[in-house]
């Protein structure tokens, strides 16, 4: 099963690209995902830009037919996401609106960071659009409170709490993503 870590923010020195360099190495462990990650700073999705409707499938777009290929192979999904001003970064949300189809039946996972709120907020409000998505938001979540203490040379270093949430995340996408792609037919 295909695992994607989605890194939500965009911003110049976020620190989200290595909590999720962190999470998809910790995914690769994990022998029942093949783990990637993508950067949506590094995607440079526009703001939507097409003239159909998503659900019709009838993208004009490279960059749409890209991302759709993307999702499509993808078994699960994990957001990593800080919190802003209460919400996610208008990235991941421009993300989500560009597909419909592609995310449906497949099980999300959130890992939010920031200060003292740990991107709650963003995680909550995530969940409500990936479960209209079609999408089965999971329970466990990878909550990281003052990020920036965990970071060393750009480099995201876990404490065991972080690792043992990580774990619960992995053991529930796990069994939902295989409950879920036998559901949507599929057995890639």
């Amino acid at each position: 099963m295909t695992l994607t870590t989605v890194v939500a923010s965009t911003r110049p020195g976020r620190v989200g690209k290595s909590v999720a360099d962190w999470f998809t190495a910790r995914a690769a462990e994990c022998e029942q995902f093949t783990s990637h990650t993508v950067d949506l700073y590094e995607l440079a999705l526009p703001f939507l830009d097409e003239p159909h409707p998503p659900a019709l499938r009838r993208y004009t777009k490279d960059h749409t037919r890209a991302w759709s290929r993307i999702v499509d192979a993808s078994d699960a999904f994990v957001f990593v996401t800080p919190e802003y001003n209460g919400g996610f970064p208008a990235p991941l949300k421009n993300a989500w609106d560009y597909l419909v189809v592609e995310w449906q039946h497949k099980p999300a996972a959130f890992v939010g960071y920031g200060g003292v709120s740990a991107g709650t907020r963003a995680v909550q409000m995530g969940k409500q659009v990936v479960a209209n998505l079609r999408m089965l938001p999971i329970g466990p979540t990878v909550s990281i409170p003052f990020v920036n203490e965990c970071v060393e040379d750009g480099a995201f270093r876990p404490g065991k709490i972080h690792e043992a949430a990580a774990e619960q995340v992995l053991d529930e996408l796990a069994r939902t993503a295989r409950v879920m792609r036998r559901l949507r037919g599929g057995t890639h």
